[in-house]
C-alpha cells in the first residue's frame, strides 16, 4: 500500500485529526490491503507466501471488527456498509 493511498484511506476513517489507531481505520487500512493482495493472487495463484499473509490479514480483520461489533455497534454497522464488506 502506498504512502498517499493509506493517508487517504485514513482521513476518511478517522475520527478526529490525529486518529490513525482505532478500530474503524484499521480496518479500513486492512480491507485496502486485503482487496490488493486479493487482485495480486488473481494473476499469480501459486504465490503461497502472499496467501498465508493474505489470510493473516482477515483473521486480524476479522478480530477488529468483532471488538467493534461487541462495543461499538453504531461505528460497527456504519464502517460494515461504507467498507461493503457483507452482502
Amino acid at each position: 500500500m502506498k504512502r498517499e493511498s493509506k493517508k487517504k484511506v485514513i482521513a476518511s476513517h478517522s475520527t478526529h485529526a490525529k486518529d490513525t489507531g482505532s478500530s474503524q481505520v484499521q480496518v479500513a487500512i486492512l480491507t485496502e490491503r486485503i482487496n490488493e493482495l486479493s487482485q495480486h493472487l488473481e494473476t499469480h495463484p501459486k504465490d503461497d507466501h502472499s496467501r498465508r499473509g493474505l489470510l493473516g490479514l482477515v483473521g486480524k480483520r476479522r478480530k477488529h471488527l468483532q471488538y467493534l461489533r461487541i462495543h461499538k455497534k453504531d461505528d460497527y454497522e456504519t464502517l460494515i456498509k461504507k467498507l461493503n464488506l457483507r452482502k
